[in-house]
């Protein structure tokens, strides 16, 4: 116990009050049990039990939310087995009989409302990021605590006793000598059964071990988690056949297990064994977020156990895939190879003997393409070949060896599963990394794409979002999704889409969502299309929100099967809505959505950020010498930023001085103002990361930089590198606050995290803490204003903590206009009590006087507040609000589907025509057959009009009876062996289009007078085909007569290359063609879409 902290120490302290609570409840429920049940005494028998569950849980349960685990506890009778948790849910929520009297129901209430409170400080100790707490926040959990268990009946004294660090020694107790050297053999007995896998011997010879009297508790802790280990040993062995996860019996070994290691627990608390042992349980039965909780324990008491770090990052593991839901997803159900190949044949019409083919003749040119092929067939099993997962990796490791980003993938993906070799997470990392640095092209064929390179970019992405293996960092995954969307991802496209919708980890911006959600549904991905159905609906665009939420559940989608009445339900009331309502209310309806999808969701320091602070140090420079102290800090800290910078860069290896040095000036940075520390590129963040740490390696191993500056630097930069993984740095700045006491940018740092956290109170006791060390530092005066008012207990207290900010900071604070509008917000809350109306709005103008005081980088300023309340006190400009366009112009320039298509189709084209007019290639072309034939219609009359965005993109369809019309926005250069285009809708959707069965003779005067740049056009029953190499949508024509163009009064003269509106007055002036409305549009062209590629082929 000795090398336990005191604030570790603390923590369990409050555990030990919180176990025994649970003696004093189960008496409260048995007292309950007999008054609400006509005086029948609750025995702890099963016949007791099970009448219960059956009459009264069963009624009550859509109230009473017990794990499986929980409800098999109280089936089983035995109050003694029941948790706090388990206790309060069948306290507060089962129903009262009505024939209680008043005095009854009152005694009840006030019982109720202690409950309640036990009940949330349990939560927050099971929740809280550290499991270390420091005194003063002990002290007041402890009165918090007593003075609730002693309203309940305790012994003020008996609780005094569990305050002193003498409850963690092993309690005096008569020792019988002759006992514990039995059981000490009979351990040793158990020991040995278990290592030989004789579990049920083990467990006989555990159990002796813990009935004998006169043995020591921690002893008897000992015996106890061995024969947890055994149980669950033998449960495991047991249970190859049986899929079963939930323990709903008392007689599963499992159940049995946890009752063992929370016995082993009890009897010595500050042992990690036994928190890791009820982790395991919890593992084993797949409550992986109550696992997490108690290996974390097990962490606190033994920090350097490579075990515990083992199983706590297999559990976040899991835990990532459940809350993804990857269970559920039908693209990841086990197939065989051949199963794979026949789904193929279903769904796009591949040949399974022409790609088995291709692959045998691959195989010939690339032996690293063989190892992998054998590969997958030995992972998924084939007709040939009978599954093993070791054969399989030893396949990939083969062409991993080789180079082959393929095999390196799938080599990381069986490494990080533990199939087929050791189960080694940094080992996957590192593969990961090492696929994603090949070459795009494959190496042999560089017009193929490197297989493996955009599965192993996803997979980084989805590494540091859980941060599993690796330090959690949401811009980091950002970063990686984006590369791999690049790259044809979709479902990075849908992760990405999630991450722009919610604001995590980027700034929130619902068109690019809902454009990474379009790219990622098009590419077949159903969660993406079930939450693009969702953000139609929001949008009340019914038709294609019922369309893409109708595809999510025919690609297999479960969620979406099974909430499919709840979403048409909410679809119908708000189509319902919008046909009853009145212009006006819609129209205030809109605006308030409008208003409310604006607001900024809660930050992180390292958002991704397109603003850069170094660029504008000479017009900080300029308000610094006009006396504005903001503009002073940001000068300084980016001087420091860049002497750390150009440290970084200077060389691959620094010395430990540069080191030293670097982590000096980045601190110093981070201290005077952390926002201009944008780290550019992944590279270069790792390389910061790398160093930090090693600098706090070279700390806790030399006493003499132990407690130095070094080491508080070298801290400051690892909290704010890492600031995205709340709990972990909740955790790390409690040890740091506890060594470095007097340092108050740790208190900022840990108030910002627990307000990001929702911890209001630990945020204000921070803030507090900071204050007495410095009562001006203004940065946690707002702070403290801030969890104020998010508390909501005293509005005038909060109002006056803003005003104490105000007065110590400088005017033009980036904070002082959002501290007036949050001020007028807390005036707002109180208008039910008093009239505050006058002097919210006083407040709010106030706020935007404000904002006039502000350097040029914060505007135009951004506040929740701000939007919420403009709401209000303009409500009239709010309603005059011109409702924005059903299809943004300038929006969808940017539209990654439409980037890609443009780009691809230029680089075809110009590649191509690169081969058709060197003498030394010969430009084979050959064509695969459609699917469906088109029918073609005699003329327009009687047919429906369709737009791309209701054609299924996912799917290979003949639209019978219909006529899309287009624009052709990009043309073609060479026409064999089809004219290659690229179409826009009337909503400014755009498709690839194929035109087949055109004499060839006629090829170039159909692309260069017929099919040409603005001309529209008009397709019969189009066919929407999935490519044969690609498996991506198009239109195909095979029928020419199909296609009815449009009159020349229709087409658009001179259109711009780039936005697509007529009479375009500049002109390209390399290739004297293309046409551009304005500079900016020229730019992007060249930019964005690549016009390079073909400037000089026009």
């Amino acid at each position: 116990m000795a090398n336990i902290s005191t604030n570790v120490r603390n923590y369990f302290k409050l555990e030990l009050l919180i176990a025994r609570s649970c003696v004093i409840l189960r008496q409260l429920f048995k007292s309950r049990y007999c008054l609400f049940y006509n005086g029948k005494i609750w025995d702890d028998s099963t016949t007791c039990a099970k009448n219960y569950s059956a009459n009264i849980i069963a009624k009550n349960k859509t109230k009473v939310n017990l794990t499986s685990v929980q409800k098999t506890s109280v089936t089983n009778g035995n109050s003694n087995e029941w948790d706090l948790t388990t206790l309060t849910a069948l306290l507060l929520y089962i129903d009262r009989p009505k024939t209680l009297n008043n005095t009854q129901i009152q005694q009840l209430d006030n019982q109720d409302k202690i409950l309640t409170e036990l009940r949330d400080i349990r939560n927050k100790l099971a929740h809280h990021a550290s499991k270390s707490i420091d005194d003063v926040e002990f002290n007041q959990l402890w009165s918090e605590l007593t003075t609730l268990l002693v309203v309940l009946g305790d012994i003020d004294s008996e609780l005094d006793k569990i305050k002193d660090d003498s409850v963690f020694d092993a309690r005096t107790q008569s020792i019988n000598e002759g006992n514990v050297q039995e059981a000490l053999r009979l351990n040793a007995l158990g020991t040995q059964a278990h290592k030989v896998r004789n579990f049920s011997d083990a467990i006989t010879f555990f159990t002796k071990a813990t009935v004998l009297p006169g043995v020591s508790d921690h002893d008897r802790a000992v015996f106890y988690s061995n024969m947890s280990s055994s149980r669950l040993a033998l449960y495991e062995s047991n249970s190859g056949s049986s899929n079963k996860i939930e323990i709903d019996d008392p007689r599963d070994h499992r159940y049995r297990a946890l009752q063992d290691a929370k016995q082993a627990r009890i009897l010595w608390s500050t042992w990690w064994k036994g928190h890791f042992r009820v982790g395991k349980v919890y593992a084993s039965s797949n409550e992986h977020e109550k696992a997490i909780k108690s290996f974390e324990r097990a962490l606190a008491l033994s920090p350097a156990n490579v075990e515990i770090q083992n199983a706590l990052d297999e559990s976040r593991q899991i835990h990532g895939r459940q809350q993804r839901q990857e269970h559920l997803d039908p693209r990841l159900q086990p197939k065989t190879m051949a199963e794979k190949l026949e789904e193929m044949e279903r769904k796009f019409g591949i040949d399974p003997e022409k790609v088995r083919l291709g692959r045998s003749l691959n195989a010939e040119i690339d032996p690293a393409a063989a190892d992998v092929v054998k590969g997958h067939k030995y992972e998924h099993g084939d007709i040939d070949v009978k599954q093993d997962y070791e054969q399989a990796a030893k396949y990939f490791a083969k062409a991993a060896s080789q180079g082959n980003a393929e095999g390196m993938y799938n080599l990381a993906r069986l490494t990080d599963l533990g199939l087929g070799v050791k189960k080694d997470i940094n080992l996957a990392f590192k593969l990961l990394e090492q696929a994603a640095a090949q070459p795009l092209q494959y190496p042999l064929f560089p017009n193929l794409s490197n297989i493996g390179i955009v599965a192993a970019e996803h997979a980084l992405g989805l590494k540091y979002a859980d941060g599993v293996g690796v330090h959690k960092s949401l811009p980091t995954a950002a970063y990686w999704y984006q590369r791999a969307v690049d790259h044809g991802c979709v479902e990075s496209a849908n992760n990405l889409g999630l991450m722009y919708l919610h604001g995590t980890g980027v700034n929130k911006n619902l068109d690019k969502a809902e454009q990474l959600l379009q790219l990622s549904s098009r590419g077949g991905d159903p969660n993406a299309m079930m939450t693009l159905a969702g953000c139609l609906l929001i949008k009340n665009d019914f038709q294609m929100a019922k369309t893409w939420y109708d595809r999510a559940c025919e690609a297999g989608n479960i969620v979406a099967q099974t909430n499919r009445s709840q979403f048409e339900k909410a679809l119908d009331q708000q189509k319902q809505f919008t046909d009853t309502c009145s212009p006006d209310v819609l129209q205030a309806s809109n605006a308030m959505k409008s208003v409310f999808d604006s607001l900024k969701p809660k930050g992180s320091v390292y958002k991704q950020s397109d603003l850069e602070y170094i660029s504008k140090y000479n017009i900080f420079n300029e308000h610094a010498n006009r006396g504005s102290v903001t503009a002073r800090k940001l000068c300084d800290a980016i001087e420091h930023f860049l002497l750390a910078f150009n440290i970084l860069v200077e060389s691959k290896t620094l010395s430990e001085k540069q080191e030293d040095l670097f982590i000096h000036e980045l601190a110093q940075c981070y201290r005077i103002e952390h926002i201009v520390a944008q780290i550019p590129g992944i590279e270069m963040r790792q390389k910061c990361w790398d160093i930090v740490d090693r600098v706090l390696r070279r700390c806790s191993l030399d006493s003499n930089i132990t407690g130095s500056l070094l080491d508080e630097n070298a801290r400051i930069c690892y909290a704010v590198l890492h600031m995205d993984s709340h709990e972990l740095i909740a955790r790390f700045l409690y040890q740091c606050k506890q060594k470095y006491s007097k340092s108050i940018y740790f208190f900022q740092l840990s108030a910002t995290v627990n307000g990001w956290l929702e911890r209001y109170e630990d945020t204000l006791y921070d803030a507090n803490s900071g204050l007495a060390i410095d009562p001006n530092y203004y940065e946690l005066l707002y702070d403290k204003a801030v969890a104020l008012r998010l508390l909501n207990k005293d509005m005038d207290e909060a109002i006056e903590a803003y005003r104490v900010f105000l007065a110590a900071a400088p005017k033009d604070h980036r904070k002082v206009p959002e501290s007036y509008y949050a001020m007028a917000s807390c005036y707002f809350v109180q208008l039910i009590q008093r009239n505050t109306r006058d002097i919210a709005k006083k407040t709010y103008e106030k706020g935007e006087e404000a904002e006039k005081l502000q350097l040029p980088c914060f505007l135009p300023y951004v506040s929740n507040n701000k939007t919420l309340l403009k709401g209000v006190f303009d409500t009239k400009n709010l309603l005059n609000t011109k409702p924005s366009p059903s299809v943004d112009v300038k929006l969808r320039l940017t539209d990654p589907y439409r980037v890609k298509l443009i780009k691809e189709h230029r680089k075809w084209e110009a590649e191509t025509l690169q081969m058709k007019n060197d003498p030394h290639w010969s430009l084979l072309s050959s064509a695969h057959k459609p699917r469906a034939t088109q029918q073609t219609a005699k003329s327009l009359i009687g047919l429906k009009a369709i737009s791309l965005k209701e054609m299924d993109p996912t799917k290979d369809h003949v639209y019978e009876g219909h006529v899309l019309s287009a624009k052709i926005i990009e043309v073609a250069y060479v026409w064999s062996p089809s004219i290659h285009l690229v179409i826009e809708d009337e909503h400014l959707d755009c498709e690839r289009m194929c035109i087949y069965g055109f004499p060839q003779e006629q090829g170039d005067y159909l692309t260069s007078k017929v099919y040409t740049i603005g001309s529209k056009l008009n397709i019969i029953n189009p066919y929407l085909r999935l490519g044969a190499n690609d498996i991506r949508s198009l239109i195909r024509v095979d029928d020419i007569s199909s296609i009815i163009m449009q009159s020349e009064s229709e087409r658009v003269v001179n259109m711009c290359r780039c936005c697509g509106i007529s009479n375009a007055l500049n002109v390209c002036g390399k290739c004297k063609q293309a046409r551009y409305c304005t500079k900016e549009c020229e730019t992007m062209d060249w930019e964005l879409y690549g016009h390079k590629l073909i400037c000089k082929k026009l």
